[in-house]
């Protein structure tokens, strides 16, 4: 009888592994919550990435005389907000308004000045992006009086605006994007880190188990927020930093977990078995430890990106996170909080996105959790 080779092992395994794939997944396809949550954070994503081309507002672009204004479908600037805009135009152009009207869209505007008004000061008007392009009805013949006529355009602000007249639906969006790549680059170092550290410290157990869960030990007992202090001292506070930061300490869960899964496995049949067919320890960990540790990895992976934004959010919230001109949603939430008084539309809008987001991931953790149990129901 031939010797059957080490090479063999994976492909005869590969099979179980593939009807576990698919058991999982029928699992999570009957889970109506978890399905919902997927659907809502794919809404989300593809509404961060794609979102802000199409609010008609670039995120930086403020408007001073549309401030903090609430949320709403209402074109702007509206019959309240035109007379300060126009008044505000004009002393910048040394004018003032004797009178306007508007009628089908467009602005009879008289300007009167005690000295001739300059025609091209009236660059003001679409400078402001409220106006389109004038056009002079009528001149005095010593210039000290113009009526112009000259387009409205018609802004809409789904959110409302901040304290700069910034569009805020436009700005949540691309505070999302920051927030979840922060939260999905840091899970990311975290699963390559935390994986490989813990799968080697339980795969060898001993002292160097010991050694490797001490190391583990000392950094848990590290306060963060006085860590990240440290390196916003020495470093300038950036999207960087804050991934380095939850980047180096959001691995020690995960190394933990897989570990535990490890001390568990490295007795089982199959563990001796390559053993005695003289593979290579880095071989029985990538072959047979580390894949049969994909379903609790998996699961405690969804449920690290929703901390990951969370504290992300807690450190922008304190200003120690993402700084101007990036944003994120908790850099959003703080200038809300500032403002709440004021402004409540300004904290509204960015917690709903959060809030939503880190449910939504949670829902889905807990269905994988299902879908990946062993013991469930096929």
């Amino acid at each position: 009888m031939s010797r059957i080779a080490p090479a063999a092992l994976p492909r005869r395994a590969a099979p179980g592994r593939l009807a576990i794939g698919r058991l999982a997944f029928r699992r999570l396809a009957r889970n109506r919550g978890a399905l919902a949550a997927l659907f809502v954070l794919v809404a989300v994503a593809l509404a961060c990435l794609v979102g802000p081309f199409l609010t008609g507002h670039a995120p930086e672009r403020a408007y001073p005389d549309l401030r903090q204004l609430p949320p709403g479908f209402a074109a702007e600037p509206g019959p309240e907000r035109l007379g300060p805009a126009l008044a505000r135009l004009a002393f910048r152009m040394r004018a003032r308004v004797e009178g306007y009207a508007v009628e089908d869209g467009r602005l009879r505007l008289t300007l009167a000045a005690e000295r001739p008004i300059a025609t091209r000061s009236l660059v003001y008007l679409p400078r402001s992006d409220l106006f389109g392009e004038p056009h002079v009805v009528e001149r005095a013949p010593d210039g000290t009086r113009l009526v112009i006529a000259v387009p409205i355009r018609r802004l809409h602000f789904l959110l409302g605006t901040d304290v700069h007249g910034r569009d805020l639906l436009t700005r949540s969006l691309v505070a999302g994007r920051v927030s979840l790549l922060i939260g999905l680059v840091a899970t990311a170092v975290a699963l390559l880190v935390g994986v490989a550290y813990g799968a080697v410290s339980g795969f060898l157990g001993g002292r160097t188990d010991a050694v490797m869960m001490r190391l583990v030990d000392i950094l848990y007992a590290l306060p963060f927020v006085f860590f990240v202090m440290v390196l916003v001292v020495f470093f300038r506070a950036s999207l960087a930093l804050i991934l380095v930061a939850i980047g180096a300490v959001e691995w020690l869960d995960m190394a933990r977990i897989v570990r535990a899964q490890t001390l568990a496995l490295r007795r089982r049949d199959f563990v001796r078995a390559a053993e005695a067919l003289g593979l290579s320890t880095l071989a029985i960990l990538r072959r047979h430890i580390v894949p049969n540790t994909l379903g609790p990895i998996t699961v405690a992976a969804t449920l690290l990106v929703p901390r990951v934004i969370l504290l992300e959010s807690f450190l922008s919230f304190l200003g120690l996170g993402v700084q101007e001109p990036q944003t994120s949603w908790g850099v959003l939430i703080a200038e809300g909080a500032r403002a709440i008084e004021s402004a409540p539309g300004m904290l509204a809008g960015p917690a709903c996105f959060l809030v939503a987001t880190l449910m939504a991931l949670n829902i889905l953790g807990d269905g994988l959790a299902d879908a990946l149990d062993p013991r469930g129901a096929a």
